[in-house]
């Protein structure tokens, strides 16, 4: 099968320059390979994606490109000049601009003081800008301020900021996942316009139909490796879900046998919110149940939902059989439901403050008017040695902690609650090897302790290695169950990217 874009885009002739061109490229964190030998091209009026799951290296690799991070080994050219002492500033001079995920607009500036922020003031500015814009077909109020702004709108305004710097390279990390239907086939037809003219795009995705419909050619990485590269029409959907999942290889560590309880302890029913619905589910004591799915499919919003972040708007909530709502996360605690949150930096750890205040925080109002130090310290000292968290003690501060050991802090925060349902959101984002093995042991044994636990994951594997069932979100809604044996990352992939099921 070819690709309607496939067949748009031909390769330049040798004669012409790429306009980024990376060559075993490597990235170490901690001395951890992020990226191995990475080597790639990106031509005038082409639109590369790059695919793969999470911690498989795709950000880090724009990162490099936008002069956010400098490759440890290899080297990067920008329209034939080398990235050499990388900074954003460099990077912005010779044509590279990076549209983040979600947009970094100030709500209280105009649209016209955020495309020009930081810009030189020049003769023929306003022109300029209103040259672009018809270029693009966009109709905006250049003095409306940025917070009435829908998504969309905040998605262009982002690219007229870098086309406005002169940006020869546009780098996209997953533009769709806020937007709707309509509004990414817009956004696509004003990145063709773009490429047109000679603008080269990095197109960061998990949504296949979006690949085929706008992307020349396409790269898949799997930790921090390129396992396909070539044209987009020359593959297969199955090939590159199996090229992402490395569906056909086999997980070190099986998943152990476990008999939850027969009564459920949470109960979903109908419940609808932000960004999702109806959704119906159960989950039972000692049951790990996964929630898969990718970027945008409104897993994180679900979650947030149950403990008390967002208002649900439909459908009810049972816990232990009660129907019950809650209003905060506060009451989320107390009735046992404790939620771990994706991002531990912004949202779930006191960086400044100790292992031991960090595990107490949850809980400090339990202690009434005097507070027992010596107790929250030995309390914290036991979270360390039964999560293994490497650490001088448990006065240490957690933003001394690698990534990994902030990881079991923030769980050990989590289970200070005394948790009879965990929920776990990424729980294994950006830890390494040795880490993600000690977090599967971890919920390997709250399981057999008779907690519920419900991981919501990418990792399709993560997936597949701990839970005894499966439901799989795609555009706010369960699309897929899956049990046992059936649970594979290819199974996983399938139903997230909405292609055809394949036997297990």
């Amino acid at each position: 099968m070819t690709s309607p874009t496939t067949e748009r885009f031909a390769p330049p002739s040798g004669m012409r320059q790429p306009l980024v061109h990376v060559q075993q490229v490597w990235k170490l964190f901690g001395g951890v390979p992020v990226l191995s030998g990475i080597s790639l091209e990106l031509q005038p009026g082409e639109i590369h994606a790059l695919l793969g799951g999470n911690g498989a290296g795709k950000s880090t690799l724009m990162k490099l490109i936008a002069g956010l991070y400098r490759p440890d080994r290899g080297h990067i050219e920008i329209s034939g000049a080398p990235l050499v002492r990388a900074t954003p500033a460099l990077a912005h001079r010779l044509g590279v601009y990076l549209v983040p995920q979600e947009p970094l607009l100030f709500p209280n500036l105009s649209v016209w003081e955020n495309v020009t922020l930081r810009l030189p003031k020049e003769r023929g500015q306003q022109q300029r800008l209103a040259q672009l814009m018809k270029r693009l077909d966009l109709q905006l109020d250049l003095r409306l301020p940025a917070r009435y702004l829908d998504v969309a709108q905040q998605q262009l305004v982002e690219i007229l900021r870098g086309l406005m710097r002169r940006a020869r390279v546009l780098i996209l990390d997953e533009p769709t996942s806020a937007l709707t239907p309509k509004e990414s086939h817009l956004l696509f037809d004003r990145l063709r316009r773009l490429t047109a003219e000679g603008v080269g795009l990095f197109f960061i995705s998990h949504k296949l139909g979006e690949v085929r419909e706008l992307c020349d050619t396409l790269s898949v990485l799997r930790d921090g490796v390129i396992v396909l590269q070539g044209a987009t029409g020359e593959f297969s959907d199955d090939q590159i879900v199996a090229a992402m999942t490395n569906q056909t290889a086999k997980d070190a560590a099986s998943r152990p046998a476990r008999h939850p309880a027969n009564e459920a302890i949470l109960q979903l029913n109908n419940l609808s919110g932000e960004g999702f619905g109806p959704i119906s589910l159960d989950l039972r004591p000692g049951e790990v149940l996964g929630l898969a799915g990718v970027v945008g499919s409104g897993r994180t919003e679900l979650a947030e939902t149950i403990v008390g972040l967002r208002r649900a708007s439909a459908g009810q909530l049972a816990v232990s059989g009660r129907p019950t709502s809650f209003t905060t996360p506060h009451a989320a605690i107390e009735a046992g439901v404790v939620y771990l949150t994706e991002d531990r930096q912004q949202q779930g750890l006191f960086l400044d403050t100790s292992i031991a205040w960090n595990s107490a925080s949850p809980i400090l109002h339990r202690e009434r008017w005097l507070l027992d130090i010596t107790a929250i310290r030995g309390r914290a000292g036991k979270f360390v040695d039964q999560l293994g968290i490497r650490c001088q003690d448990v006065d240490q501060s957690v933003g001394q902690l690698s990534g990994g050991n902030q990881q079991k802090a923030l769980i050990a925060k989590c289970l200070a609650c005394q948790p009879k349902v965990l929920i776990l959101d990424e729980p294994t984002r950006g830890v390494d090897v040795t880490a993600r093995r000690d977090i599967y042991a971890i919920v390997d044994a709250l399981a057999e302790q008779g907690v519920a636990v419900l991981v919501i994951s990418s990792d399709f594997e993560e997936i597949s290695r701990l839970c005894d069932r499966a439901l799989v979100m795609r555009q706010g809604q369960v699309v897929r169950t899956l049990t046992g044996e059936q649970i594979t990352p290819g199974q996983l992939a399938q139903a997230s990217f909405g292609q055809r099921q394949v036997p297990a």
